[in-house]
């Protein structure tokens, strides 16, 4: 059984990943997760706290998902590489993360709505995208790169721009394009 604090994050973060987060106000939040503001007070001092808390519970569902995805494709870090673009494609067409649907990318939404870089939720979103890079790099080195750290910053940015292409432009084949792309620079 759920604790209030985790229903009260999981609900944060579903209204802010599909309203926004200066577009969702607590009294929202708290109507939808059925707690006092009592509740909410005990768990976290402001919104920006459940905020963070939400763009956290977001990171472990998305890397756990992502890496479980890419790791369960193939043994070969060439291709888990690749299962990159396929478990995107997945999440692009609602495949992946029921109930929630594709919205773009929560970390991105996160950053722009908070665009102080020195702001704490902009930099949540930031170390939450170092840590898929960070993730990549041994795959890269594994999979025979001469420059493990720039192929994953190469294949990073691949994934940024397909999410972005299917949020703004409402083409979930922008992971086959990504993938296609992808193809050409990792070693074979």
């Amino acid at each position: 059984m759920q604790s209030r604090r985790d229903e009260l994050v999981d609900t944060a973060l579903r209204l802010f990943y599909t309203r926004g987060f200066n577009a969702t106000g607590i009294d929202k939040i708290l109507a939808e997760a059925g707690v006092a503001k009592m509740t909410l007070y005990k768990h976290f001092r402001s919104k920006e706290e459940l905020i963070l808390a939400a763009l956290n519970r977001r990171d472990e569902q998305f890397r756990n998902w992502l890496m479980g995805e890419m790791e369960k494709a193939s043994p070969r870090p060439r291709e888990r590489l690749l299962a990159m673009f396929d478990a995107l494609e997945d999440w692009f067409n609602g495949r992946a993360f029921k109930g929630l649907g594709f919205n773009g990318c929560a970390f991105i939404n996160a950053a722009s709505e908070f665009g102080d870089h020195q702001h704490p939720i902009h930099r949540t979103a930031a170390e939450h995208k170092q840590r898929i890079v960070d993730y990549l790099e041994p795959l890269c080195r594994q999979a025979g790169a001469e420059d493990p750290a720039a192929l994953a910053e190469q294949l990073a940015l691949l994934k940024e721009g397909a999410i972005a292409t299917a949020q703004v432009r409402g083409m979930p084949a922008a992971s086959r394009t990504a993938r296609a792309i992808a193809e050409t620079l990792i070693p074979a």
